[in-house]
């Protein structure tokens, strides 16, 4: 019998965030609207998470000991990752201890690492991927590219957001793509991978949820990536019967194979009708912020009920719906976001600013959703939304 006792008091129960961005903000929200207790943890104060969370702390969670000592300190019923940097071996050793991670320990370590999750999809399961290699320094590198040929694509084996990420497309480009990945990586300089381009009509999200109830999936997320990072995402992406089977097949593969329970941002390449495996997150995903929008539980939603051990019946679809993300560049901790008022004038159209402290270069700071007839009109809605917003970046 699921239950959850009073908040704050020692029949409850406490959830730690690993993570405190935009996603593990709206999961934190999620849990709260079930009486759960958050704790949020991030590298930096002030971080989303942290604004609506009930305590938080500032630490390293590539540290082992601080991280160690925040799980020993706080005693969670969940401890919830949300980023890759994190020292997840820890996670590995607590959970053997009783700890309860989300989805498992061992899948949080696998997908980490890019390195683990791909040679468990394509070498252990058998899933089709792209071409890779594997490299821990420059010589491995140059002999990577040879193997694996140009165009190539290069990313640290722990990153988020497209940071450390390039395309090779000749052999300028090689030493600029090996300084970009070092510089890029979440836990500093180290291993990369070396990806062979893949030629494709179209990438999606599968967002594959895990639960009491079985495996459940969400209608396929169409999007648009520059330079590894989400700009555009859309529901649902159009796709021929035999490859949506074909998605789902591979998603649940993998999802299986990770195991646990929660949400799993499953990433593929569509060419035709064949599907070819890129990446997963166990937990929400970036371009699946467009289900705040098209569906009666986001992902966030589905995230805290699935992890609390709560059913997953179904997922309804609610239609056609688009997100585009805001960038903010500068380097600055004064926004303002003006013009609001004509963002927000059309039905159908939503706006969720993230609350993030500062930027350093290129930031995702806020996000617009809008639903439609078609997923057409709903991108092209989202859109104009998007250029009526106005951005006015001070100095520090």
């Amino acid at each position: 019998m699921a239950q959850i006792g009073s908040v704050m008091t020692s029949a409850g129960r406490k959830a730690l965030l690993l993570g405190s961005g935009e996603l593990g903000k709206e999961v934190a929200i999620e849990l709260q609207r079930l009486g759960v207790e958050v704790v949020a943890c991030d590298r930096y104060p002030n971080a989303p998470a942290m604004q609506v969370a009930h305590r938080h702390h500032v630490i390293n969670m590539l540290d082992p000991e601080q991280l160690r000592n925040v799980i020993e300190q706080e005693k969670p019923d969940h401890i919830i990752p949300e980023v890759e940097a994190i020292a997840t071996p820890v996670l590995v050793e607590l959970e053997k201890l009783g700890y309860n991670v989300t989805p498992t320990a061992q899948a949080t370590l696998l997908t980490m690492n890019r390195e683990g999750i791909r040679r468990l999809a394509a070498e252990e399961l058998g899933v089709p991927t792209s071409p890779y290699r594997f490299a821990g320094n420059y010589e491995e590198f140059r002999e990577a590219i040879k193997e694996v040929g140009i165009p190539c694509v290069v990313k640290p084996i722990m990153s988020s957001s497209g940071h450390g990420q390039s395309t090779i497309k000749s052999e300028a480009d090689i030493d600029a793509a090996w300084h970009e990945a070092q510089e890029g990586g979440r836990a500093g300089a180290g291993r990369v991978i070396v990806e062979g381009f893949v030629d494709f009509d179209y990438e999606i999200t599968l967002l594959t949820v895990r639960s009491v109830s079985g495996t459940r999936f969400c209608e396929p997320v169409g999007h648009i990536q520059v330079s590894g990072d989400y700009r555009y995402s859309w529901q649902p992406q159009p796709m021929s019967t035999e490859a949506l089977e074909s998605a789902r097949e591979i998603a649940g593969k993998v999802t299986d194979a990770l195991g646990g329970y929660g949400i799993f941002g499953v990433e593929l390449f569509v060419k035709d009708n064949k599907v070819i495996f890129s990446e997963v997150s166990p937990r929400p995903h970036d371009t699946g912020m467009v289900t705040m929008i098209s569906q009666d539980v986001s992902e966030f939603g589905l995230h805290a009920r699935a992890l609390l051990g709560l059913p997953v019946p179904d997922i309804r679809f609610l239609g056609p719906s688009a997100s585009r993300a805001i960038v903010v560049e500068g380097d600055t901790d004064k926004i303002i976001m003006k013009n609001l008022e004509k963002v927000l004038a059309e039905p159908g159209v939503q706006l969720r600013i993230f609350g993030k402290p500062e930027v350093k270069g290129h930031r995702r700071m806020g996000v617009i959703l809008a639903t439609d007839e078609s997923v057409d009109a709903a991108r092209e809605k989202a859109e104009r939304a998007y250029k009526a917003l106005e951005v006015e970046v001070l100095p520090r």
